[in-house]
């Protein structure tokens, strides 16, 4: 008996035609797989990572060898000098929201230039939510500047509206819950350079959500400041259980280490007990486990597609992160959608998902997959605000087989049981 015997013909027919097709742009990735290997484990081997560096550390934290050499890694590889990478972090909201409060004092601005930033870091910024503990409390502004019709970046609208005020340009690479294209590498460096046109001294952040080892270089190479992302998506590899990351320049992240704990302390302290071992190997099997979701993201695209459904970005579009939208039209679509990709998870398969208001979301979400990681998006999961266009984003995945089966089973269930 084949696997295949499960699903209706016609979708297998169509599952046939998708692998032909995606066939050598999955070999393509292969080779910015080992590019990005190749980084990670030289950086290993010239910080002599040791068996004793994986047991981490206890109380204080001082004299943690392990989170230093880590915190080292994470700086080479991602094109900064230092680097905060620590399980105290509780989300990639809360590492970027330490990053930019910790950059900006009483009367200066945050301005975004990629649109208006993502449901939950609108609170964190107070663009939404009741404004305690927010910025405004302590007089400090946030902005953005609006995205052209098409999407891309309004470059002079971007410099006309840096003011005396703006102390941190932020750039966000993913889509997060708008409908325009994640951005890459070229395109943020493009960004970087309109706005060092005309202030050449301002500190530039880039959330990095979903963005490491997307590509073969990072938004600090191409001149950020700073940026910071999440253990529970690409950089933690499907294997660390919390954390986040702050990365860039060492004064920068001196400064933000700050806000991270209190002055005087900054990343001095911090245990990182029963943490490193994970955070470690996640790192390393980083690039795989991206590559992998990408792979899963171009399946999902292509197949998809031929259900006739608006997918964006098209399969054979350039990638920059591991996200992929599809818009259902409708809602009833989209939450079948959603309970069928739980019901092909590994964990809790037998849950069934409901839409429901969630704290630092505007609308009602839905929210499925089945994670070893409570809530990892490294690992195949969609989400979404119920909301026209009743948009879904899937991400992750930690083996290309199992996205592949989750996207195939979601697809049947959707419509072909109908």
């Amino acid at each position: 008996m084949s696997w295949q015997d499960d699903y209706d013909p016609k979708l297998i027919a169509m599952v046939q035609a998708v692998d032909a097709q995606i066939a050598p742009r999955l070999a393509a990735l292969d080779d910015q797989i080992v590019a990005n290997q190749a980084k990670v484990l030289k950086s290993f081997q010239t910080h002599h990572v040791a068996e004793s560096d994986l047991t981490g550390s206890t109380g204080y934290g001082h004299s943690d060898e392990g989170r230093d050499k880590l915190e080292a890694i994470y700086a080479d590889v991602l094109g900064g000098e230092d680097a905060l990478v620590r399980p105290q972090f509780v989300s990639g909201t809360h590492a970027i929201g330490v990053a930019l409060l910790g950059l900006v004092r009483p009367g200066d601005e945050i301005l975004y230039i990629t649109g208006q930033p993502y449901d939950t870091l609108q609170e964190v910024l107070g663009m939404a939510g009741n404004g305690v503990g927010s910025p405004k409390e302590y007089g400090i502004s946030a902005d953005y500047v609006d995205l052209l019709p098409d999407g891309q970046p309004d470059l002079a609208g971007i410099k006309a509206r840096l003011r005396p005020a703006t102390k941190v340009v932020a750039i966000q690479r993913s889509r997060g819950y708008a409908t325009r294209d994640s951005f890459t590498v070229a395109q943020i460096k493009t960004m970087i350079d309109a706005v060092r046109s005309v202030r050449p001294d301002m500190w530039i952040f880039v959330d990095n959500a979903y963005g490491e080892f997307s590509e073969e270089i990072e938004p600090l190479d191409v001149g950020a400041d700073l940026m910071a992302g999440s253990l529970f998506k690409n950089a933690g590899g499907g294997l660390a259980k919390t954390g986040g990351y702050i990365v860039g320049k060492r004064d920068l992240v001196e400064r933000v280490s700050y806000r991270f704990t209190v002055p005087g302390l900054g990343g001095a302290e911090g245990a990182t007990t029963g943490a490193l071992g994970d955070m470690f190997q996640g790192f390393f099997m980083a690039p795989q486990t991206t590559g992998n979701a990408i792979k899963g993201a171009i399946f999902e695209a292509a197949l998809l597609s031929k259900l006739g459904l608006d997918v964006r970005p098209a399969w054979d579009a350039p990638r920059t992160d591991l996200i992929q939208t599809v818009n259902f039209g409708n809602q009833q679509d989209m939450v079948a959608f959603a309970k069928a990709i739980q019901h092909n998870s590994p964990i809790d398969s037998f849950v069934t998902p409901i839409p429901e208001r969630m704290a630092g979301y505007e609308d009602e979400v839905i929210m499925a997959g089945g994670s070893f990681v409570a809530g990892a998006t490294v690992e195949f999961s969609a989400d979404g605000p119920l909301r026209p266009p009743y948009t879904l984003y899937l991400q992750g995945g930690l083996t290309y087989a199992h996205i592949k089966l989750a996207a195939i089973g979601a697809a049947q269930d959707t419509f072909f049981n109908k």
